[in-house]
């Protein structure tokens, strides 16, 4: 059963995509496929989350602009990637369960859901936000540890107020250790601080990917059904002329430009609001995992009231809006590109193209 099939009682004139249940998948060549294709768009948007991560943690407002070029004058291009291949090597298994999670509870709640009767758009939105969630909070099990090593190396070079140790609370900051690479950094972090401290910001990591993840995945489908309606009901009369087809095929057609816009432009959408309503939570989580203070001649970790106190103090609380512009940006070119990709890995790994033509 595909969750994407066409809606023939609403709208009879318009076929939406087919969608690729878990089931379809050849899933050596999902996870194989997957690794190589995400790897690349990793790295085309590591850069946008370098700049992100020392927004958040600098004291002060510092435009894209300026952090950009003292990047890239103190630092080279080096700079922007710094930490990249400890993110990659962890990425890589976070992706594999992220998706399978994903695909798994979206075939499956899916199928529980029409069965209670949902319509099918309903259903389709309800698999995908809870598909989201469980994801989300499986990947949250890599990618934390990921995430503290990888963002202490982006920061590490970073020339700001933190270089005298002067804190936003008494005395810390970024952590005065050096560190050669990733492995370096998880030695020195389990030396002082065991194995809690690579699942520092764990809790709202949760609270803040799980519900953004639910709630990104809902949008989309959602909003990808009410564009396709929009976009094929005003060109449908036109569309065996221009020889686009939107009916649930896998061929050429399947992977035409107004598919991949309509995904895009979802995507994009999906990402706008997920942005701006988890912006304050995904500061704090970042300063939580990079920012230390000191007490008693002893470095430890803020804890998540001191971090928001020591935010509103700088700036008010639109200090928890620091990278807005660089996260929003990646997040849209993430999820965009990720998506797009997403939907082709699927088409990649199908086991046999023949289901997609009945």
């Amino acid at each position: 059963m595909s969750l994407g099939a066409t809606e023939q009682d609403a709208a009879p004139e318009i076929q939406f995509p087919a969608d690729v249940d878990w089931h379809m998948l050849d899933k050596s060549r999902f996870f194989f496929l997957g690794a190589a294709l995400f790897s690349g768009v990793s790295a085309a948007l590591y850069p946008a989350v370098v700049l992100k991560t020392r927004q958040q943690v600098s004291p002060t407002q510092i435009s894209c602009f300026k952090m950009s070029f003292s990047i890239m004058r103190h630092e080279g291009l080096r700079g922007f990637y710094r930490g990249f291949g400890t993110s990659l090597l962890g990425t890589i298994p976070a992706r594999a369960l992220y998706m399978a999670a994903l695909e798994v509870t979206k075939s499956s709640v899916g199928s529980v859901t029409l069965k209670l009767g949902l319509s099918e758009t309903s259903a389709l939105a309800v698999a995908n936000a809870v598909a989201g969630l469980s994801s989300a909070m499986a990947a949250q099990l890599v990618w934390t540890p990921v995430d503290v090593v990888s963002q202490r190396l982006m920061v590490q070079g970073q020339k700001n107020g933190f270089t005298s140790q002067r804190s936003l609370i008494g005395q810390g900051g970024i952590n005065s250790c050096r560190y050669k690479n990733g492995l370096d950094v998880c030695k020195k972090i389990l030396c002082a601080d065991g194995l809690r401290g690579l699942y520092r910001g764990f809790g709202i990591s949760i609270l803040t990917y799980a519900p953004s993840n639910a709630v990104w995945w809902a949008s989309y489908s959602v909003a990808n059904r009410l564009i396709w309606g929009g976009f094929v009901g005003k060109i449908g009369g036109r569309s065996q002329k221009d020889g686009f087809s939107y009916g649930p095929s896998f061929g050429a057609e399947s992977r035409s430009i107004p598919t991949v816009a309509v995904q895009g432009l979802s995507a994009a959408m999906a990402s706008g609001v997920t942005a701006i309503i988890t912006m304050p939570l995904d500061t704090i989580k970042t300063r939580l995992q990079v920012l230390d203070v000191e007490e008693n001649g002893r470095r430890r970790a803020l804890t998540t009231m001191q971090t928001l106190r020591s935010l509103v103090r700088e700036g008010g609380f639109s200090a928890c809006y620091r990278g807005l512009g660089p996260r929003w940006a990646s997040m849209a070119m993430s999820a965009t590109t990720m998506i797009t990709t997403y939907e082709f890995l699927k088409r990649l790994s199908a086991k046999s193209q023949e289901c997609f033509s009945s």
